[in-house]
């Protein structure tokens, strides 16, 4: 049997809200900035919305993309867009056969911009009026798909939907298509674009949104004793995988080993993790067992952390039996509360975090935090980043989704 191929990371790419690009996105969560800002709309009045702020994209895509695609794009579609152009870049922009190369991009709601505006312009304007690029447009794998068009992308093109887990798991699906020989290389990530006032609503019903609007850039606090639900965001980010061998052979820069990825699902409930943390302590070591590593090989976790009351806790408390004593020498991140919860994008641009951390030695800050629980039994990266050590090592990027869905994916420097 012909062994596996190693996958590694070439290209990374982002439009997050703490910039526009990679370079300006990293340098703003390394200063430990926060992207969350208040509506620049008149949703809150106009429909007696709880809360007036999020996490919003830094720089609009019509700063970036020209007019005719931005009319047959959803918004995140655009995003995924500038997301994967520049992680293409990134990578050298690699001469390939197009039946060699995949894309595989997520979004854990999909295009709801356009489905809201469609039926709005249906109820108020009439049946001509309805655009006829609207299925395409707000289809979950609209973004993938234009994605793939743009780089001629003919090996597979996939659309995995795991609610807040989606970027994830597109990312660990691309390198399962590389192991298995179905493409040389993938461009893979997640995009989210909810900044609507429909799903603020319905996210605020649920009880899972800060209502810090007296304070907004400090609403997203992971582990801090007065947390109190998540600041929702927007955004994309992508990453290009390839194997190892033909990263060689073009003279790719190699960032990162994707290493290890751990799949599971809780089937306890559909919105609330089991509070065992069982689905998420098997994520961790399938991921871990996959890479041939054990715990104390870990130097960094990037948490899913989206600063939820009981969320959190049950992740600190999984992270904890996952590697046992090897944990106190283990620098946690919570990034979220710099960029806010991107929803289906969060996994991807917190992969391209780890990624950074591994390649920079340079674990980002949680933010925000300023009376951490007591019940934390980790340690926690705060305010300023921390260096990691030299040398081999591995860090984890767990993200969990609604429904049950938990993906942890395992990186090693390169």
């Amino acid at each position: 049997m012909s062994q596996r191929p190693d996958v590694v990371v070439t290209g990374l790419g982002a439009t997050t809200p703490l910039g526009g690009d990679l370079a300006s996105t990293w340098t703003a969560a390394l200063a430990g900035e926060s992207g969350v800002r208040l509506f620049d709309a008149d949703w809150v009045e106009r429909y007696g919305l709880p809360l007036n702020f999020a996490a919003t994209i830094k720089v609009a895509p019509d700063q970036v993309l020209d007019r005719p695609q931005l009319r047959k794009m959803d918004p995140s579609a655009q995003y995924a867009l500038i997301a994967a152009k520049e992680a293409w870049a990134h990578a050298g922009a690699p001469q390939m056969p197009g039946e060699r190369l995949g894309a595989v991009v997520s979004s854990g709601i999909g295009g709801i911009w356009t489905t809201l505006d469609g039926w709005d312009t249906l109820r108020e304007k009439g049946t001509r009026r309805v655009l006829p690029t609207t299925v395409p447009m707000l289809m979950p794998n609209s973004p993938v798909a234009y994605v793939s068009l743009e780089l001629g992308a003919k090996a597979g093109a996939h659309a995995l939907v795991s609610a807040c887990a989606s970027g994830a798991e597109a990312i660990g699906h691309a390198a399962q298509m590389i192991r298995s020989g179905q493409a040389d290389v993938v461009v893979a990530g997640g995009t989210e674009a909810t900044i609507h006032p429909m799903p603020i609503a319905a996210f605020a019903a649920s009880r899972t949104l800060s209502l810090r609007n007296d304070d907004p850039t400090r609403a997203s606090r992971p582990y801090d004793v007065d947390r109190d639900g998540f600041v929702i965001g927007e955004g994309a980010a992508a990453v290009v995988l390839e194997s190892a061998e033909h990263a060689a052979a073009r003279g790719a820069t190699v960032y990162a080993r994707l290493a290890g990825v751990g799949f599971s699902a809780d089937g306890y409930h559909i919105t609330s993790p089991d509070p065992s943390g069982d689905g998420q302590i098997r994520a961790m070591r399938i991921a871990l067992a996959d890479g041939d590593l054990s715990a104390s090989d870990v130097a960094h976790v990037n948490a899913h952390a989206t600063s939820t009351v009981v969320g959190d806790l049950i992740e600190a408390r999984s992270i904890r039996t996952v590697l046992g004593d090897a944990a106190d020498r283990v620098a946690l991140s919570a990034t979220k509360s710099s960029t806010g919860h991107l929803l289906g994008g969060a996994g991807a641009l917190e992969t391209v975090f780890t990624v950074l951390a591994l390649h920079h030695r340079q674990a980002p800050p949680t933010i925000n935090v300023e009376n951490p629980d007591p019940e934390l039994d980790l340690d926690l990266v705060r305010d300023t980043p921390r260096a990691l050590p030299e040398g081999q090592i591995a860090a984890i990027n767990n993200s969990f989704g609604f429904g049950g869905h938990n993906v942890a994916l395992v990186l090693t420097s390169a």
